[in-house]
């Protein structure tokens, strides 16, 4: 088995909210975070599997970039998450939640379950992973 990784960048704007709670509850909870800021987020996408005996690839690096263009760029890069997404009406855009949903969306996107890891960094010394955790035997 092989592990390959591709990587994108991009950017957001958000806030850390929770629509259930008041301003004034969000300011306590979240702190400055709780005002509209931006990151630059550097996505790896990392795939396992065992390269195809014909081409050599776990998976075309083409194919990949266009799974990433069509489910990732297009709805996040230069979006408000919180206003121009659905995904966190209900929770805040957390780099662990952030993650989550960007694994979701991957998972169903990536063919032949090849999808291993989504690394997500908020910030040069800020990262959150992805996977699915091994099953108990």
């Amino acid at each position: 088995m092989l592990r390959i990784t591709r990587a994108i960048d991009f950017s957001t704007s958000l806030r850390y909210w929770r629509g259930d709670l008041s301003d004034v509850e969000n300011a306590e909870l979240f702190g400055p975070l709780s005002r509209q800021h931006g990151h630059n987020y550097r996505l790896e996408v990392t795939l396992l599997g065992e390269p195809d005996p014909l081409t050599g690839m776990v998976l075309d690096l083409k194919d990949l970039q266009q799974i990433l263009d069509d489910e990732i760029m297009t709805r996040f890069d230069h979006r408000d998450l919180n206003n121009d997404t659905p995904y966190f009406e209900k929770k805040p855009p957390t780099p662990e939640n952030f993650v989550q949903v960007i694994y979701e969306i991957l998972k169903s996107a990536v063919p032949d379950d090849l999808l291993d890891r989504v690394r997500l960094h908020q910030d040069s010394d800020v990262w959150v992973d992805a996977f699915e955790a091994p099953s108990p035997t």
